[in-house]
């Protein structure tokens, strides 16, 4: 496949890229250098080769997700400004 102006003014126009006519040509030149090396890397031999997943071995350990009470309710608003019995108060900000 070869990059042509139409097809910048296409993909420009999808991404809303307002480019100049000097752009463009540039724009020509870095996308079928993309091309080349993309046509590059199909000529590699991966038939051996697993598909990655992920790109690291790492195992992620993360506790687990137990709801548990850590303070209680009056102990949460004994230093807040304002409260009630349960809630804690705050100023109107929807008119």
């Amino acid at each position: 496949m070869n990059i042509d102006k139409e097809t910048v003014d296409k993909i420009a126009h999808l991404a809303r890229l307002d480019l100049h006519e000097d752009d463009k040509q540039e724009m020509i030149g870095d996308m079928n250098r993309i091309l080349d090396f993309m046509a590059k890397l199909n000529e590699v031999d991966t038939s051996g080769v697993e598909p990655l997943v992920y790109m690291s071995t790492e195992v992620n350990v993360v506790r687990e997700d137990i709801a548990k009470q850590e303070i209680t309710t009056e102990e949460a608003l004994e230093n807040a400004p304002k409260h009630n019995d349960q809630y804690f108060l705050v100023a109107k900000v929807i008119g």
